[in-house]
């Protein structure tokens, strides 16, 4: 890439998606995470809807709430988001994306 190319590239906020449902504690504290560090996220509820559940089952292998993805990376759940957390490398996986500016 040259100069004018990286000039018109710009970092972008990875997008998070987090599957919940109401009452998982587990769900209120990795949303507690991402609101404390103002990171923009969508949350998808799967409270009752058995066909949403199923796709996150084969998306992400697992059953369990929260379902955490940052940009097409599914990070797993409560534990492995804090975990990044820790290890500092949830910052730089945020700020992973590049898109063209304009």
């Amino acid at each position: 890439m040259d100069g004018t190319e990286a000039a018109d590239r710009k970092q972008v906020m990875a997008e998070v998606v987090v599957y919940t449902t109401r009452w998982c504690p587990y769900c209120i504290r990795a949303k507690g995470l991402l609101n404390s560090k103002n990171i923009s996220f969508e949350e998808i509820p799967v409270d009752g809807d058995r066909a949403l559940r199923e796709d996150i089952a084969r998306r992400a292998g697992r059953t369990s709430v929260p379902q955490i993805w940052i940009g097409d990376q599914h990070i797993g759940g409560c534990d492995e988001l804090y975990a990044l957390e820790r290890a500092g490398r949830l910052d730089p996986m945020l700020q992973s994306e590049w898109v063209q500016g304009g």
